[in-house]
């Protein structure tokens, strides 16, 4: 037997059941399956019963699944489970029993894998899935973590977690008026005013995050998108936490292809790009669960017309009730001021969905307006353009907190905003007023040459790539989790 075929394995991954993490998750996959030719990975994939484009995006795994190393089987649909009390019930609760659901389906699956005597090398859960380790541990097999986020975000994750279990500190009552938190990762002191929402909601919220850093810390190792040089500080503060394992700093894991489905709009919006200077656009977008109520995005439209800056703007509409995700508008004219597409038309472009990654790696893009979840900074650090930061919830406040005192490729227009999530936390934000956005857009789009913004992303672009090259650190760190992997065989 060749030692290629001694050390032939196969890990189980379970991604989570969104799309920002379930494209991450995948794409991560591929990427240890380029570096090593001996393993094969199994993909548990989970259904939403809520989100239709996750539910395409899965089936699209499973009918283009032309990779025998790469392997994809879905599970059996589940409901969101009916609560067993009259107790309150948020999206964080109705998520947690969601996934626990799916245990006896990953079980039997991994029982059949068993009598197919396929050698097992671990499971490897998102981060919100820890649920499942309770899987690999009935089977006897370690539990490796992705973790989505960054290392700075983990490094606060796994702080908070300490702080409740080790010291007795109840975080739900950290409030704005707190004194700045030290946190190893962080090289400055830390606003309470910036944490995850989550993590000081009383209803089941800071629970369930908190939880995940307990189960963190008995996982074998935890995989994180993010690379050495972005984030040197919460990287060499993570490798000193005793209590910690080993942390293997895998990114910038992205996912840069087209959505042939919605090709043709793509081009279009392209093409209207083809027709500006380089680094002259400033491009708007916040994810896809971002939007804001209509007096917020009319004070964005007066700061675009009177900045005078070339824009793409990805407009979208709230959720309706009962959803989580914007939508587009039938007709954009309805939450903009009178007359601002015909007045803005020679510079301005509005748009609905967006090609993200495409935009900003189209070279007339020179600015990123953005909600800061943790895929789009690394999309915009991948093409070199320096951002804005406008969080709006999850952990974005604390990724703006980075990108600008941290990291230094961004420039402020609201750090502490929020709204909406999941359908908790229905808070109708104070509106940041036109003549903060326009300064911000005026500093990150002038003066391109001299702009210490800009040319700490130009900086940070070639460091991502050469990370994931044969030899950067992300490519040494994979080739070292499959080492740790291969010692953790039984």
């Amino acid at each position: 037997m060749t030692m290629m075929n001694e050390e032939a394995m196969d890990l189980i991954l379970i991604p989570a059941p969104l799309m920002g993490h379930l494209i991450s998750d995948v794409e991560m996959a591929k990427r240890l399956l380029q570096i090593r030719h001996q393993l094969s990975i199994t993909v548990f994939l989970m259904k939403s019963p809520l989100d239709s484009h996750l539910n395409s995006y899965v089936q699209s795994l499973l009918a283009h699944n032309h990779c025998s190393r790469l392997k994809f089987i879905s599970l059996p649909e589940e409901d969101l489970p009916a609560p067993a009390s009259k107790e309150p019930t948020n999206g964080f609760t109705l998520f947690s029993f969601f996934v626990e659901s799916h245990k006896p389906n990953v079980r039997d699956c991994v029982n059949e894998m068993k009598k197919n005597d396929v050698r097992l090398g671990g499971f490897v859960v998102d981060s919100i899935c820890m649920a499942m380790m309770d899987v690999a541990d009935e089977f006897g097999l370690p539990t490796y973590v992705y973790y989505t986020s960054g290392a700075a975000m983990l490094g606060l994750h796994l702080h908070l977690q300490s702080l409740r279990d080790d010291h007795g500190v109840d975080v739900t009552e950290f409030k704005d008026s707190d004194p700045h938190l030290n946190l190893s990762t962080y090289s400055k002191p830390f606003p309470p005013k910036l944490l995850p929402l989550f993590a000081l909601d009383k209803t089941g919220g800071s629970a369930y995050f908190l939880d995940i850093a307990k189960r963190m810390r008995k996982a074998k190792g935890i995989l994180v998108n993010t690379f050495l040089e972005l984030e040197p500080h919460a990287l060499e503060s993570l490798s000193k936490d005793a209590s910690a394992p080993p942390v293997y700093p895998v990114g910038p894991i992205l996912n840069l292809k087209s959505n042939k489905i919605q090709e043709s709009s793509e081009k279009e919006i392209l093409k209207w790009l083809d027709g500006h200077p380089d680094s002259s656009v400033v491009f708007l977008c916040f994810g896809s669960c971002g939007s804001f109520p209509e007096p917020q995005v009319k004070e964005i439209a007066y700061a675009l017309e009177q900045s005078g800056h070339r824009f793409l703007w990805s407009l979208r509409r709230p959720p309706s009730h009962g959803s989580i995700f914007s939508t587009d508008y039938n007709d954009p004219e309805e939450a903009l001021p009178e007359g601002f597409l015909e007045r803005t038309k020679s510079i301005g472009k509005v748009i609905g969905w967006a090609p993200q990654a495409a935009v900003l790696a189209h070279p007339a893009v020179g600015g990123f307006v953005s909600h800061c979840g943790w895929n789009s900074t690394l999309e915009s650090i991948w093409s070199g353009v320096p951002i804005a930061t406008w969080p709006i919830y999850t952990e974005q406040q604390a990724n703006a907190f980075q990108l600008v005192e941290e990291i230094g490729i961004g420039v402020e227009v609201k750090m502490d905003y929020r709204y909406y999530f999941m359908g908790e936390f229905e808070i109708l934000p104070e509106k940041v007023n036109a003549k903060e956005i326009e300064s911000a857009i005026t500093v990150l789009m002038d003066h391109p040459t001299i702009n210490p913004q800009r040319m700490k992303a130009t900086e940070l672009k070639g460091k991502s790539r050469k990370a994931l090259e044969e030899d950067g650190s992300s490519f040494n760190y994979f080739k070292c989790f499959f080492e740790h992997v291969m010692n953790n065989i039984i």
